[in-house]
């Protein structure tokens, strides 16, 4: 199993654009989110998985992660994104008591992103055969 890469939650919102559905019931997560039961999870079933992404409970300490794909287990809420995962190994954390990357901060995190999409997707594609 590969390691995920961490990023700062500036980076998820920069890089993935998470959207709010004008179909959700329930304004969570800053109003981005959408609940894990009834009308809203079939929402997020209706959509491609690639462009999923859960919330989940970091466990013991009292960070939040938003993790590629759609889980069950310690789920906080779902997100939708306007850019795809393709399954990237990436996950952001979320402080309890957010800090801001500073704007050079961001701009070398989503360099670094940007990179490691891009070497990922190059991995996906097939071969082509002359």
């Amino acid at each position: 199993m590969i390691k995920p890469t961490v990023f700062h939650e500036d980076i998820f919102y920069e890089y993935f654009r998470p959207f709010r559905h004008p179909s959700s019931h329930f304004d969570i997560w800053g109003g981005l989110g959408i609940e894990t039961f009834g009308e809203d999870l079939q929402i997020v079933k209706s959509y491609s998985s690639n462009f999923v992404w859960t919330v989940v409970d970091g466990g013991e300490g009292p960070d939040q992660w938003i993790t590629p794909g759609y889980h069950y287990v310690n789920r906080i809420c779902y997100l939708l994104t306007e850019e795809a995962h393709d399954w990237a190994p990436v996950e952001f954390r979320t402080e309890r008591r957010p800090r801001p990357l500073t704007p050079v901060g961001l701009a070398r995190r989503m360099t670094t992103l940007q990179r490691l999409m891009l070497a990922h997707r190059a991995q996906e594609l097939p071969v082509t055969q002359w």
